[in-house]
């Protein structure tokens, strides 16, 4: 229904932010990747949205880039994927790891994100093969620390009573390519003790 709405962001939480748009703030479930590039009062700020209708309620689903937008709706072609759980594997990987993860059949990466068991990962990989752009350029395998630092960091730095906000705000800038969860964590605080 909605391609994508432009509006200031006028809230931040965990799992959801609040998108102001012609005096209408629109509660938006979004993902850890999309989380990250998002600030408090971001001005013009173009979320690409999913509206999902359910007997419960009305949900609006947001992501930050078109190629997370494109995957949350790919994996909803999985038998007995919705929203909730897609949600869930992109703030575990990123569009392109979910994709080198299914084209090289790496069912333990899938299992990472919550929700997502051997059988449903093993349904993602048989479902999506041959719907994922084979163009992408795939290294060998996914390294399970490319995907673990950055969730432990967060935890991590959570129990010491940072705000997920904060703490995504500090990560930002900083290139845990090459970090271990320790390091991680103290350039984090490095960072935050600054402020």
């Amino acid at each position: 229904m909605f391609e994508f709405i432009i509006g200031d962001i006028v809230d931040l939480k965990d799992d959801y932010f609040v998108l102001q748009n012609n005096n209408i703030g629109y509660k938006v479930f979004t993902s850890v990747n999309s989380m990250v590039n998002l600030e408090l009062g971001m001005k013009n700020a173009m979320i690409f949205t999913y509206l999902n209708v359910r007997e419960d309620g009305i949900y609006l689903y947001g992501f930050t880039t078109k190629d997370e937008i494109d995957m949350f709706k790919l994996l909803q072609f999985v038998s007995k994927i919705g929203p909730k759980v897609a949600l869930g594997v992109l703030s575990t990987l990123t569009p392109n790891q979910i994709k080198r993860a299914i084209l090289s059949k790496q069912i333990d990466i899938l299992c990472k994100a919550p929700g997502v068991g051997k059988k449903t990962a093993e349904r993602i990989v048989l479902e999506l093969k041959d719907r994922i752009d084979k163009d992408i350029e795939i290294e060998d395998t996914i390294d399970e620390q490319e995907i673990n630092i950055y969730p432990e960091a967060v935890n991590g730095l959570m129990s010491l009573g940072y705000s997920r906000i904060e703490i995504d705000k500090a990560i930002r800038g900083i290139d845990i390519s090459n970090l271990s969860v320790e390091g991680v964590i103290r350039e984090v605080l490095k960072k935050l003790s600054k402020n």
